[in-house]
């Protein structure tokens, strides 16, 4: 299955975006540490691709809380579950990763969902942001914590600092 992507900027910088025919396969930021090495073919006209940069446009921009973007993302069982349940998140909400674990029905795992949370290729879509620690703290995004904070600022129309909001 042929792999495609392309590159654009941002409001918060530049996002790749990787996709197959089936979906969407990736969505990361310039300094994410989780981007593969091959990323297919560029290409400009990919429908998905497309799709996938109106909608990311209209997010940025505060027009669109949700996405509906075929996804085609591979990972392990216990990592589609927790990045199905991240997709359950409302927009504008956090959770913690111990609530992840206990929506999953393992709240023992809470460090193999941070891990999972960590690995989630689909930034900003499949909304592994949304997760902080149980403190309130803004804890590691593969993305970088300030386009975790940006995101959130975004989300709830507040600044944030280590977790906690300025009137």
């Amino acid at each position: 299955m042929s792999l495609v992507y392309t590159r654009f900027m941002s409001s918060i910088g530049e996002i790749t975006i990787q996709a197959n025919t089936l979906g969407l396969l990736g969505v990361w930021f310039e300094k994410h540490t989780t981007q593969p090495k091959d990323l297919g073919r560029y290409c400009q006209n990919d429908p998905i691709l497309s799709m996938t940069i109106r909608q990311l446009k209209e997010y940025l921009s505060g027009e669109r809380q949700h996405f509906d973007i075929p996804i085609a993302v591979v990972g392990t069982d216990f990592q589609l579950a927790v990045w199905s349940i991240l997709r359950s998140i409302p927009y504008g909400s956090v959770w913690s990763y111990q609530d992840v674990a206990n929506a999953i029905g393992n709240p023992k795992a809470v460090r193999a969902v941070g891990a999972a949370n960590g690995k989630n290729p689909i930034s900003i879509i499949v909304p592994c942001h949304r997760v902080i620690g149980k403190s309130g703290k803004l804890t590691g995004y593969a993305g970088g914590v300030e386009n975790k904070e940006k995101l959130l600022v975004l989300e709830k129309g507040k600044a944030l600092i280590n977790g906690k909001a300025l009137d």
